[in-house]
Formats: C-alpha cells, structure tokens, sequence
C-alpha cells in the first residue's frame, strides 16, 4: 500500500490508488464506489501499521484501496483540458472546480497523476464524481485561456459544447498549441498581477459559463 501512495507507476501497473481518511472514502461511497480493501485503525488493523503507511503528518483512521477502473469516465460537454500541468494540487483543484460547476477534465501526458495522494486531497472528493478523460477528447469549440492578448472571456461566445484549455504553471499553453484552438481567451485583469494561477483562471472561466446558463 506504501507503494501505491509513493509511486505513480506502482499505481498505474496494478490499477489501483490510496485514499487516505475518512472524507475521501465517505465520498466514494457516496458515489457507489466500494474499496478493494479498507484498513480502519483500531478495528480491522492496528493504529501503528496505519501511521506507518500514511504520507500525512497526522495519520487518518482510514485507508481504503479503490480501482482505477471505477472512477467516472467519458466527456461532458463543457470540459477542462489540461496540458502538462504537473503541480498535483492543482490538477486536484481543478477537479474539484469541475465537480462544482459540472465540468469533466482531460490531461495531456505530462500531467499530475489525479489518483496521487496530493491530488486527492485537494480534489475533495471530486475524483469520484467528475469523468477523466484524454486531452485529444476534448469536444469542440476549444478556448485557449492565455495571459494576455487573447479576447476579453466575457466577450465570447462559450455555448456548449466548449473545453477551455490551460498550459503549465509556469510556461502557460504553447503557442503552437494556442494556435489549433478554435478561440483565444484571456480573462480581464486590472490589477499587477503577471498571471493567474492555473487553478484559478480555470475555475474563473468555469464560472463565467456557468453564470451565462444560470
């Protein structure tokens, strides 16, 4: 179980991954996701084994093992498509502005594995209720989100389907990449900053279509 909370690959072989208290397991079984194994301290395994296995500071009470497999799969039609965006809180948090407004995620090679322990917790739960798919799934019109030079967000027209697309934390979409959008957006930013951070700005665009359809 170690393995499979330290290791992407470990996780990717055997198909499974790690969620670590009760918050995430309670949300799996909300989604009628069931564990392949559930360790409980102080019932099914001692308190120690648990806290030896855990990557918190403050081991949970509870892990449960879940399939790979069992996680919602396909595409809505409004999507987030991410590209090598490798910072795990991030993709969790994307995820987890997803599940709020309805939204499915796609990620590129190169992303934050979502099923890693960081991931996970900054997913709140999400990765048990919002579809994963490929980046090259992503549904059409594709609105590349860019930090400047793009066309104010609230100026376009974002009737779904639409996948908004954002690059990595640092480097931001490639302009090759930008280019095979069928839109270029920017959010609108009066103050200094450079740039928003990646969670944000997707979680900014989420809103803006999810305030248009209210």
């Amino acid at each position: 179980m170690r393995r499979l909370l330290s290791s992407r690959r470990q996780r990717e072989r055997e198909g499974l991954f790690v969620c670590e208290g009760e918050d995430l397991v309670a949300a799996a079984a909300a989604a009628g996701i069931e564990p392949v194994e559930l360790l409980v301290a102080g019932e099914t395994v001692e308190p120690a084994l648990v806290a030896e296995v855990s990557t918190l500071g403050h081991p949970p009470r509870v892990l449960g093992v879940y399939r790979r497999a069992d996680l919602p799969q396909g595409v809505r039609d409004v999507t987030v498509a991410l590209w090598h965006v490798s910072d795990p809180g991030n993709v969790g948090t994307l995820l987890r502005a997803a599940d709020a407004f309805g939204a499915g995620l796609v990620l590129s090679a190169g992303c934050a594995d979502p099923t890693g322990p960081k991931a996970l917790r900054a997913s709140a739960g999400a990765i048990f209720r919002v579809p994963i798919g490929r980046f090259d799934e992503a549904p059409t019109p594709r609105v590349a989100l860019v930090a400047r030079a793009g066309e104010p967000l609230p100026h376009l027209d974002l009737t779904p389907p639409v996948t908004f697309v954002l690059g990595a934390e640092r480097e931001g979409l490639p302009d090759d990449l930008a280019a095979t959008c069928e839109l270029r957006g920017t959010i609108p930013q009066p103050g200094e900053a450079e740039s928003l951070n990646v969670a944000m700005a997707g979680a900014i665009a989420l809103y803006e279509l999810a305030r248009r359809r209210a």
